[in-house]
């Protein structure tokens, strides 16, 4: 009988079961393996700057070496004469008339014109045979500065006779700031905080710095441009959002958006660095020029001047509390600095002003957050996004008053943690789990490490495990251990009434005798594990082994940025709604042709498991294979969250959020009082994800947050010289990042209380433990010490008073 006879196929007789051996393996909830890790762990991984093209150029951007100046000239003419240099560009050589870009303002020239605004702003850019050629023309050019007064703080930049960092302003934010070197000003108000600062026994008040964190990727910033013979450009680049690079890169082409092809590359590392653009208008315009593939990739120096930071912060706070612990209310005032251009500036002062009040009760505050236009580096995204800013300030705070009011400082933030239902600050209903107080009681309870390990070891001692580890500059003297606690609240997803969406395709179809799922996103796999969730929620929603990720690009629709927590959330909600789609199409293909062989295909809940059409009690009806024969389903369909609002520009009130996350760290310390020195010996964490869809990786999440936060507490700073608003260290020899030798056991306790509202009830998780790790460590030090510390990073200096 012809195998595509449906008798043959069609049960027959006593329906069959499925086993459980054959049902589908590796969906959500389980550790299943990164597809890139072991590519990635042997060095075998390619990443951007790893890409090659027969006959290409390389590209060498040349920078402003002052922070603010008028440029009076630019002479390229021994750059363009030097032998094997293709091209030379400047501000006048752009093909449009469209010179900005900019995530929300486009005011981020491509090339500067007329002045420079930052230390490291580009203004000429070289394509040349060898990468040593181009840089040394560009070392070549000539030009003239005359230097202009500086804009480095609040005071500069608010001065009656201030130089204003961008005359003749005209975007959104203008109407409702005070001062045109203010980009963007976020007011909250609820209640009445100076009524409810009478009903206080205490109140404590406290001014605190937080330092400009880089985002530190290994990766450098690099892409490949090639012309396309149809006039257009085809881009090979690291970044973490395709479509919104398309959207800023083809206006300055002049081209439009389906001739600029974009496809993402190998990428080391974001953390908020890649959202805005790089090197990518660059590529593209020299490869455009010479009709050749053009290839730039950044050194170490260069990455710390080609991508934005996180804002540094002057942050006032005052809270009150009666005298049996319940906060009665809160002030608070947050400056951020931006830097030169606005970036991400205007969102990361909702985030700090919306969330500023941190994870507790409270129905009185005056909250305001703006963010400042200066002459220092630009800055925008990094994991926290102004949330973590905030948690330092209200964390210390919450110390302070456990401390006035002799209250042990876990219990009096149990006492006031907000729960679900509690009301935010903006007036929106926390509407889903808050197990503030648990996530504390869960770090409290764990056993402490062993105290002063090294001494029971004697002459065996490992100085690695004392401060200051292998410089062998402490032996135990001075030695004091701290124990310090934290919690923190983080908004998942875009917010205050952005379109937050994702796309996703997914075909299902049989090769090679099997049935075989495809799943193609624009989503940028940035480290995170995307790709490995992807395939996860196909097997889990379709019941197939065989699952395909195409690489990201812009040939389909757009997945949003990889930040704010969203990826899994919203993209991973874009592949599981698109297909349960095709789900739905290749059962109603069943229907039609095995529907009179069994009636269960009329009347039962049916899913798709193990290859294989299965009702809810386990029968099987069909293999997926004889449902598709050479059919195919091919769908592509957008997907979006609950919508949010804007934030009242006057009172803060709104729905402006779309998910709350939360963690709570334990940090322990041992600190050399004498020396200054710090060792973290501990960074326990708790964290509520909703549901874990890969445990794994959300393990490698959490620990990889509470790194970055331990950075921040002692010892990353980018420092900006405040006469020049130079940068004074654009390496990693003078800009420190934990290695292992610095980072502590981090043990990881996670709940999975289901955001009914979510895909599978997750929340997102990259970003909320690095919030906390912060202020613990801080907690900690202060607890060994009993100093205030009220800025970070914590420096030996400040531990010894010299």
């Amino acid at each position: 009988m012809p195998q595509n006879t449906p008798v043959a196929t069609a049960p027959a007789g006593t329906p069959t079961s499925i086993s459980q051996g054959s049902r589908t393996k590796g969906g959500i909830g389980e550790s299943t393996l990164r597809p890139d890790g072991t590519l990635k762990v042997t060095g075998e991984f390619a990443y951007s700057s790893d890409m090659w093209h027969e006959d290409m150029l390389w590209g060498h951007t040349l920078r402003s070496t002052v922070a603010h100046a008028e440029i009076k000239s630019i002479d390229v003419s021994e750059a363009l004469a030097t032998p094997g240099v293709y091209a030379v560009l400047t501000y006048d050589d752009l093909p449009t008339e469209v010179k900005n870009y900019g995530l929300e303002i486009q005011d981020t020239p491509v090339l500067a014109h007329g002045k420079v605004r930052h230390h490291g702003e580009p203004v000429a850019l070289v394509a040349a045979d060898h990468p040593e050629t181009a840089r040394r023309a560009a070392a070549k050019i000539k030009i003239e500065y005359v230097e202009l007064p500086l804009i480095t703080d609040e005071a500069s930049a608010t001065a009656p006779d201030a130089v204003l960092v961008h005359e003749g302003r005209a975007d959104h934010h203008i109407g409702h700031v005070p001062h045109p070197n203010i980009l963007h000003r976020q007011p909250i108000v609820r209640g009445n905080a100076d009524e409810a600062a009478e009903r206080a026994d205490v109140i404590v008040k406290g001014d605190y710095t937080f330092g400009m964190q880089d985002q530190a990727f290994l990766g450098p910033e690099s892409g490949l441009a090639v012309p396309s013979e149809d006039g257009g450009v085809e881009l090979y680049v690291a970044t973490q959002w395709l479509h919104s690079d398309l959207r800023q890169i083809a206006p300055v082409l002049g081209l439009p958006e389906e001739k600029v092809r974009m496809t993402l590359s190998g990428v080391g590392g974001a953390f908020g660095g890649r959202e805005d653009l790089s090197m990518q208008i660059h590529a593209c315009l020299l490869a455009l020029r010479t009709g050749k593939p053009v290839k730039i990739v950044y050194n170490r120096f260069e990455s710390f001047f080609g991508h934005v930071h996180r804002h540094p912060a002057k942050l006032h706070y005052e809270h009150g509390a009666t005298r049996d612990g319940k906060l009665t209310h809160m002030k608070c005032r947050i400056v951020l600095d931006g830097g030169a251009y606005a970036s991400a500036s205007p969102a990361v002062v909702g985030n700090a002003a919306s969330l500023s009040v941190g994870p507790y009760v409270l129905d009185d505050v005056d909250i305001e957050a703006l963010a400042l236009y200066s002459n220092n580096p630009p800055c925008g995204a990094m994991r926290g996004f102004g949330a973590v800013q905030a948690c330092f300030a209200y964390e210390a705070q919450m110390d302070k008053l456990a401390a006035e009011l002799g209250m042990d400082p876990v219990e009096f933030r149990q006492l006031n943690a907000m729960e679900q239902g509690t009301l935010m600050p903006t007036g929106q209903p926390v509407d889903s789990p808050a197990p503030v107080a648990e996530l504390l009681r869960r770090v409290k309870v764990r056993p402490l490490p062993p105290e002063q390990q090294w001494l029971a070891a004697g002459e065996e001692a490992d100085v690695r495990a004392l401060p200051g580890g292998l410089s062998n500059t402490t032996h135990g003297e001075g030695v004091v251990r701290g124990v310090g606690y934290a919690v923190g609240i983080k908004n998942v997803g875009f917010s205050e009434g952005f379109d937050d969406y994702s796309t996703a395709r997914v075909r299902m179809e049989v090769v090679g005798g099997e049935p075989v799922v495809t799943v193609h996103t624009a989503m940028a796999e940035v480290g995170q594990g995307g790709v490995t969730v992807h395939a996860q929620i196909a097997r889990t929603e379709l019941g197939v082994a065989q699952v395909t990720i195409r690489p990201a690009d812009t040939q389909v629709g757009s997945a949003g940025s990889t930040s704010a927590s969203r990826q899994t959330y919203v993209t991973g909600g874009a592949v599981k709604h698109t297909c349960e789609n095709v789900r739905e199409k290749v059962l109603e293909i069943g229907r039609r042709k095995f529907g009179s062989y069994h009636p269960a295909w009329a009347t039962a809940e049916l899913r798709l498991e193990g290859g294989k059409v299965v009702t809810d009690g386990g029968e099987v009806l069909a293999d997926l294979v004889d449902v598709l024969e050479s059919e195919a389903v091919d769908l592509e369909l957008e997907w979006r969250h609950r919508p949010t609002e804007a934030f009242d520009l006057v009172t803060g009130q709104g729905n402006g959020h779309v998910q709350y996350s939360f963690a709570a760290h334990r940090a322990v310390v041992e600190v050399d009082t004498e020396l200054g020195l710090v060792k973290v010996i501990e960074l326990a964490v708790a964290q509520d994800v909703g549901k874990a869809l890969n445990p794994l990786s959300v393990v490698g999440q959490i620990q990889g947050g509470t790194t970055q936060g331990l950075g921040v507490a002692v010892m990353e700073e980018i420092i900006v010289d405040p006469k020049t608003a130079k940068v004074r260290n654009p390496s990693f020899t003078d800009y420190l990042i934990p290695t292992i030798l610095d980072t502590p056991t981090i043990p990881v306790d996670v709940l999975e209380l289901a955001d009914d509202h979510a895909p599978y009830g997750l929340r997102g998780v990259g970003e909320a433990p690095t919030l906390s790790s912060t202020p613990a460590v801080l907690a900690a030090i202060r607890n060994a010490t009993g100093l205030e510390l009220n800025r970070t990073p914590v420096r030996p200096e400040h531990l010894t008073g010299t």
